[in-house]
């Protein structure tokens, strides 16, 4: 039986033949798939409607694009693949012993780190033509809530696929085992992150998407700023609990922190009682900020008067509440400040207000034409909601009289402006027409001396 003469360095023809086949099943296999890939999309094109119109392009043809997307990184699976064949055989026909010992190896761990990187290349272009599909679906649906979470599932897909490429081509490197140990932390870290943002999304969707019903720019908002009010606090509350068990997951990921935790938690006695005692101001006021958020005392929005102050409730948190003053100054309250101090809220019930205008005039003035003159003053206002007019005499001095004007209006800043217009139209109305019941001082001259 005749030896078959070597080509290079040992290498038999067979064996390079046998390589250079399988490349050329690879390449014609790249060629095929992207060659077939290409031919559908063009005739899905030809046939589906312009992507502009509103039924938008039908599933198949964004299959087929989907699919033309995922050409390059399944070639290159098959690619490194086919590699590490040709050259683990070659390797093995030079018969070299330190290059078998230390070539193998290399080549192992080198097709492991490739078909890694190929497999998160493939999964996250399947994950953005899942979000992109979805997002398309979330334009042309009639449901709003389909605007919110959509793409929210979609980034979520788009963000686990690759995560889960490293955890099924973990088990193909061919590393040492500590090594093994920190990627799969590393890889575990990162999964729980990518969940933790995924809940973070959700739960600021849904309260957007809660909110957008409740608008508080109208004037009856008295509904809105309660929902405005509990969503706010309960989203921070929620966004807290999903940091806190999320930092909590990736230090419960390495076996130390583990067993320094049980450690603390089985020694927690008196240090428990130490550390109850120094956060009880602090857990007193975010319970106060859950009380707030419960019972509404105050709602974001709010025109209250505190400190003598009088503003908006800007921002509620669970320890603290800003207060948003008329001259665009900002209070900074605790929390606790709202349940153990009385305050004055004009708009618990509702934001309708009554004012007040006071004037004093002499003893002459005809109140019947100041009485019309109020009437005319208020109907040609567009600051008074029609519910109150009432014009009283309140008081009778030696040389005056109190007249008090009681209107109404919509809300706090349109009652403020408008005792302001009433105010000023009833001093014009008594210096052009009645100049005579104004007030005049009167000099008391001292009585004579007796002889």
């Amino acid at each position: 039986m005749e030896t078959e003469v070597p080509l290079f360095l040992d290498i038999r023809i067979s064996t390079a033949g046998a390589g250079l086949l399988v490349l050329a099943m690879i390449a014609a296999a790249h060629f095929a798939l992207r060659w077939y890939a290409r031919r559908r999309v063009r005739q899905e094109e030809k046939t589906s409607p312009p992507a502009g119109s509103p039924r938008g392009r039908p599933l198949r043809h964004a299959v087929f694009v989907a699919l033309l997307s995922l050409v390059g990184p399944v070639a290159l699976v098959l690619w490194i693949l086919g590699l590490h064949y040709v050259l683990t055989i070659l390797v093995l026909d030079i018969g070299h012993p330190g290059l078998a010992q230390y070539g193998l190896p290399a080549l192992d761990a080198v097709r492991g780190i490739g078909v890694i990187l190929a497999l998160m290349w493939l999964l996250s272009r399947i994950g953005r033509a899942v979000e992109a599909r979805l997002v398309e679906l979330s334009r042309r649906t009639r449901s709003h809530s389909d605007n919110f979470f959509l793409p929210i599932v979609g980034t979520a897909v788009r963000m686990l696929l690759p995560l889960l490429a490293i955890i099924m081509g973990s088990t193909m490197l061919a590393v040492p085992e500590r090594l093994q140990v920190l990627f799969r932390n590393a890889v575990s870290m990162a999964l729980i992150a990518a969940i933790a943002w995924v809940l973070y999304r959700l739960v600021d969707a849904a309260c957007g998407l809660l909110l957008e019903r409740y608008r508080i720019d109208v004037p009856d908002n008295r509904e809105a700023r309660a929902v405005h009010t509990q969503v706010t606090v309960l989203r921070k509350v929620a966004i807290s609990v999903i940091v806190l068990f999320g930092f909590a997951a990736m230090l419960m990921v390495f076996e130390q922190v583990r067993q320094v935790g049980a450690t603390i938690l089985a020694s927690a006695g008196v240090a428990g009682i130490v550390i109850g005692f120094a956060a009880q101001r602090s857990v007193g006021m975010v319970l106060a900020g859950f009380q707030i958020a419960l019972t509404q005392p105050i709602r974001l929005d709010d025109v209250v008067i505190v400190e003598g102050e009088w503003g908006r409730i800007e921002e509620i948190t669970l320890t603290y509440v800003v207060v948003n003053i008329w001259d665009q100054r900002r209070l900074v309250l605790p929390v606790t400040w709202f349940l153990e101090r009385p305050f004055q809220n004009w708009t618990r019930t509702t934001s309708e207000l009554l004012c007040t205008v006071e004037l004093f005039v002499d003893h002459n003035m005809p109140l019947e034409a100041l009485r019309a003159e109020l009437t005319r003053l208020l109907e040609s206002s567009k600051l008074w909601d029609r519910r109150v007019n009432i014009l009283q005499v309140t008081d009778v001095r030696e040389h005056t009289v109190m007249v008090r004007a009681l209107m109404s209006a919509s809300n706090s800043g349109h009652a403020w402006d408008l005792r302001c217009e009433v105010r000023e139209g009833l001093l014009r109305f008594l210096q052009r027409e009645h100049p005579e019941s104004l007030p005049r001082l009167r000099v008391v001259r001292p009585a004579p001396a007796a002889q």
